[in-house]
C-alpha cells in the first residue's frame, strides 16, 4: 500500500511539473501568454466573487428567517 501512496504522489507530482512546464514552454508569444492567464484569473476571481454573494444572500436569509421564528421574550 505505501509504494502506490509513493507512486501517486509521484505521478501528482510529475502532472504539476508537467503543466508548468508546458505552460511555461508554449508557442504563444509572452504577451499573449500573460493576456491568456490574466483573462483567466479574471474570469476565476469573478466567479468566486459571484458564488460569495450568491452565499451571503442566502445565509442572511437563513438568519431573517431563524430570527422571525423566535418567539419574542417575555417581559
Amino acid at each position: 500500500m505505501r509504494r502506490f501512496a509513493s507512486f501517486v504522489v509521484g505521478a501528482m507530482c510529475g502532472a504539476l511539473v508537467g503543466s508548468v512546464a508546458a505552460l511555461l514552454l508554449a508557442p504563444a508569444a509572452g504577451d499573449d501568454l500573460r493576456l491568456r492567464v490574466q483573462d483567466t484569473l479574471q474570469s476565476f476571481g469573478d466567479d468566486v466573487r459571484k458564488a460569495y454573494d450568491t452565499r451571503m444572500s442566502e445565509l442572511e436569509q437563513e438568519l431573517t428567517n431563524l430570527r422571525s421564528d423566535q418567539p419574542e421574550a417575555a417581559e
